[in-house]
């Protein structure tokens, strides 16, 4: 199949390889990934602008942590008991009408929060519910998100295409905290809310104009007899386990989304119990994790290198120790490096994760695989919320970001200890592709 650019060859779903090696950013040389990847990079913006209003805005009603450990804990839990029937929903049904309908009712639930706060009706119970169904389509839309990015760009420029979905991610936790913090020292926290239900205009634009065929989708046999839900649940469930690689990253990432990557949730914490700061300082505290890992992206992009083991647990290791010196710095100028080196290597680590995982899996069984990896890596964060915040309010942020760091290195060494058979089997896996 010869694309428009009259270079790209595509054979069985695969991009040439010799293509990718020439080009710099291969996936956005594919059309229906520009569209969607621009779409996100507004949308995410909104996204992380309501994100920080929503928290300071719990923060002013409740002036308690335990309260934002429940809200985020509350935004979490469907993905926790739902995320493994949206893998089997996106390996189904067409992912980008599944992701059409997801994006029109997150675009409704942000629309809803900025009527209850320009009306002056809103309460805690409310941004609750609405943190819960917000979860409740998430369990859907991400695993289709993860599984749709391969079917967009094809193996061959998938980690380039992971890589550039994690530096618009991170692009825009740069740009959102830190025009939140300023809106909401200004005009409060409603223009957040409206801006991030006007972001999905260009995402729904986006999927609206993608081309189904020029999708990399390997044809499905049709011998294979179609099976139930709960059936075609415990198929991706029994991949997952049986293969090595796989299980290993998974448990990995699991403990350390659990308790390291949940200090997001204290991060109005850090900013006002650590180092003393209003609205602005913590827009800025956040902004410098999300820079961080956007360096951590740009470096992934530009180095182009195969997955490796070694240097992914090393990435998660400098993590857990950056982490924890976040939870001992009083100093806001040392505070502000030592989040963007946390958010360097955490980004470097989940990433790599990522690519692994979509790179591994067969086109038919990815949506499974990767509502499994939202399981362990978004769906654990209710129980991580609920007691990094419960933890915050018992021995303060500072011992709670410590104790965080240092479970989380606990598993780190765990994996490198038990690599082997894991580095074996993805190398296997990798000739095989």
């Amino acid at each position: 199949m010869q694309t428009t650019t009259g270079k790209i060859v595509a054979v069985s779903g695969q991009v040439s390889e010799s293509y990718t090696k020439k080009v710099r950013f291969p996936a956005l040389h594919q059309r229906n990934f520009r569209l969607f990847w621009f779409g996100q990079l507004i949308s995410l913006i909104g996204t992380w602008m309501q994100t920080t209003g929503q928290s300071w805005l719990v923060l002013q009603l409740t002036h308690n942590s335990l309260a934002l450990g429940t809200v985020g804990a509350l935004q979490f839990l469907p993905i926790l008991l739902f995320t493994l029937f949206g893998g089997v929903l996106a390996d189904r049904l067409p992912k980008r009408r599944v992701l059409l309908c997801t994006q029109v009712f997150a675009a409704l639930l942000a629309t809803t929060l900025w009527i209850l706060y320009t009306t002056h009706t809103v309460q805690i119970w409310h941004i609750s519910i609405l943190a819960f169904l917000l979860g409740l389509n998430n369990a859907f839309d991400m695993p289709t998100r993860q599984a749709f990015v391969g079917e967009m760009v094809g193996r061959e420029s998938l980690p380039n295409a992971v890589a550039l979905n994690s530096s618009v991610f991170n692009m825009a936790k740069i740009v959102g905290p830190g025009v939140a913090g300023l809106m909401i020292a200004r005009f409060g926290e409603g223009p957040l809310f409206l801006g991030n239900a006007l972001s999905f205009i260009p995402v729904l634009i986006g999927l609206s104009f993608i081309d189904t065929s020029k999708l990399f989708v390997q044809p499905r046999k049709v011998t294979q007899p179609q099976v139930g839900a709960l059936t075609s649940l415990q198929q991706g469930l029994h991949y997952v386990k049986q293969t090595p690689a796989i299980f290993l990253i998974i448990a990995v990432v699991g403990v350390v989304s659990l308790f390291g990557v949940n200090f997001n949730v204290v991060e109005p914490l850090i900013s006002t119990d650590l180092l003393h700061q209003g609205a602005q300082g913590f827009g800025l505290i956040s902004s410098s994790f999300g820079f961080g890992a956007l360096i951590g992206a740009l470096s992934i992009m530009a180095s182009n290198k195969r997955i490796s083991f070694k240097k992914m647990f090393i990435r998660a290791a400098l993590f857990c120790l950056a982490l924890g010196l976040v939870g001992l710095s009083h100093w806001y100028l040392l505070s502000i490096v030592l989040a963007m080196v946390t958010g360097f290597c955490m980004i470097t680590f989940t990433a790599n994760a990522n690519t692994a995982l979509q790179t591994i899996a067969p086109d038919h069984l990815r949506g499974r695989v990767m509502s499994v990896y939202m399981l362990v890596f978004n769906g654990t964060t209710p129980v991580g919320n609920l007691f990094t915040g419960w933890l915050a309010g018992l021995i303060g942020i500072s011992l709670t970001l410590l104790v965080n760091a240092a479970v989380s290195l606990i598993a780190v060494m765990v994996g490198w200890i038990k690599r082997g058979p894991a580095e074996v089997n993805l190398h296997q896996e990798m000739r095989y592709k």
